[in-house]
């Protein structure tokens, strides 16, 4: 007779820049929560974690508990009591049903960061551990940019992450980690896990899968995966630079089937190959200041060479969406048919709603989540349209996963298009401006403030991508960063005081 496996599905991610004085608490994470059946019906068929997680359960009869999904992106700190209040409820929620249930599916980030939790994913598996009981298999499944280290990983059976970034893979994700449940509660595998980690750090803007050299390390774990007799399954994380920590940086992660003595040999492995390509990996691209690169931009349009392809202005430097650095510079030259989609600033949403379309009114604009996202703008703005959007994900990544913009305007400031959103979301495809009724190839400037998650739209439509260096808290010249925790002497580039700003030297 063929068991009936049940398991517990739950999911708490964010991405913490540590340094941010805003941090997101508990009722921001509430105004995306999902719980129960509401879990399922929402995110099946996404692809995401947890809709990966949710496809492998329906196709092999797993029956699933859904407790609890939120999830904020790329933002500041969490607080002490958003990590103890999400972890006691998937805590709860598995005790509550612990005898009945075979089995957890877990998926955290690896990058929150709480004052008292520099580790909140180590503390959320270690509760999640005690609750399940010893024997019963906890899967993980974490983002690419997830700090991690062995401790984190104690209490966890296997763990799995995303191999792309651009993030296009995080629905396989999860369904690489929910096969392994299946196939460890069917006792086919019984997979042991190892890590490796290089003490190296990069910004977030050259952690893009597709960048050489780490394209070609990427590639080799694919190979020893292929080559391997027995289930192996490698995630090469890039970790998140911007959460002080003392696992922050570059891991190999490596599972198995029953072979620790491999899984560790493939760890150390590709991390020895990262710790190689190490001054490669941490400038394997060119950065502009402001000026420079709208001096370019300017210089190219002068021209009057026709071009339906914008060019892509990337301040990556900005964390939340609110930085004014590019959109001040634009202003400042009067820069035409520009765009900057999906500015963070509620108040001048609801103020734009306010004052109604086809007028005009006097804003306060951006620059409002830290000391470093530039000048508060003064404008005067025509409103083009306002009210609440929301909508699903059209694009690779997230494909399908609903997002609530709030009170959203559009204006015109002086002859720039900027869309000013109440709820922070990512303009890293079409659906910033489809979603009004416009096309990217409208404009002949694009500001984005994406990391790596733009290039699957805006590589192949951009006639030049400029990547721009601001003062932000996602600077490229890490060594400007105060770190506390993370050990500076045994980390690359930090611990080079010659490298230290050499990205601008090229």
């Amino acid at each position: 007779m063929v068991k009936d496996f049940r398991v517990a599905i739950a999911g708490f991610h964010i991405e913490s820049v540590s340094f941010l004085p805003v941090a997101s608490g508990y009722d921001d994470f509430e105004q995306v929560a999902l719980r129960g059946e509401r879990i399922l019906e929402a995110l099946h068929g996404t692809n995401t974690v947890m809709g990966g997680f949710i496809e492998v359960c329906a196709q092999e009869s797993i029956a699933m508990k859904p407790l609890v999904h939120t999830a904020l992106g790329a933002v500041g700190p969490a607080t002490d009591d958003a990590v103890i209040r999400y972890a006691d409820e998937i805590v709860a929620g598995v005790s509550s049903d612990a005898p009945g249930l075979d089995g957890v599916l877990l998926f955290l980030h690896g990058a929150c960061w709480a004052p008292s939790y520099p580790d909140a994913e180590r503390y959320i598996i270690d509760r999640v551990r005690v609750a399940l009981g010893p024997d019963k298999p906890l899967i993980v499944a974490f983002d690419y940019h997830g700090n991690l280290d062995a401790r984190t990983l104690a209490g966890a059976t296997a763990a799995f992450a995303y191999r792309k970034s651009p993030h296009t893979d995080t629905g396989e994700t999860g369904r690489r980690a929910a096969q392994c449940i299946v196939r460890t509660l069917r006792r086919e595998i019984s997979p042991v896990w190892a890590i490796a980690k290089p003490g190296i750090v990069v910004p977030s803007i050259f952690s893009a899968t597709a960048l050489h050299p780490l394209a070609d390390i990427i590639e080799e774990g694919h190979r020893a995966e292929r080559e391997s007799d027995g289930y192996t399954d490698i995630s090469l994380m890039a970790g998140f630079s911007y959460a002080d920590a003392h696992n922050t940086g570059f891991s190999v992660l490596c599972v198995t089937d029953g072979e620790p003595a491999r899984a560790q040999e493939l760890a150390d492995r590709l991390s020895s190959r990262l710790w190689d390509e190490r001054q490669a990996l941490y400038r394997p691209l060119q950065v502009h200041s402001v000026t420079e690169a709208v001096d370019r931009v300017c210089e190219r349009l002068a021209t009057g060479e026709r071009d339906e392809r914008p060019f892509v202005l990337l301040e990556h430097a900005d964390r939340m969406n609110d930085s004014t650095y590019l959109l001040a510079e634009l202003l400042r030259r009067r820069v035409p048919r520009a765009a900057v989609p999906f500015l963070w600033d509620a108040a001048a949403a609801r103020r734009a709603f306010e004052a109604g379309c086809g007028n005009s009114v006097a804003l306060r604009l951006g620059a409002h989540s830290s000391d470093k996202a530039g000048p508060v703008l003064e404008v005067c703005a025509r409103v083009l349209w306002a009210g609440p959007i929301s909508y699903r994900v059209s694009g690779a990544y997230m494909h399908g996963m609903p997002v609530d913009l709030g009170m959203t305007a559009l204006l015109d400031i002086d002859g720039i298009t900027v869309s000013v959103v109440s709820a922070f979301a990512f303009a890293v495809d079409g659906d910033a401006f489809t979603i009004f009724g416009l096309r990217p190839e409208d404009f002949d400037v694009i500001v984005l403030r994406s990391k790596t998650h733009f290039r699957a739209f805006y590589e192949p439509l951009a006639r030049e991508i400029l990547i721009v260096d601001t003062p932000d808290y996602g600077a490229a010249d890490l060594s400007l960063l105060p770190y506390r925790r993370l050990d500076t002497r045994r980390t690359f580039p930090l611990n080079s005081q010659s490298f230290a700003g050499a990205l601008h030297e090229q």
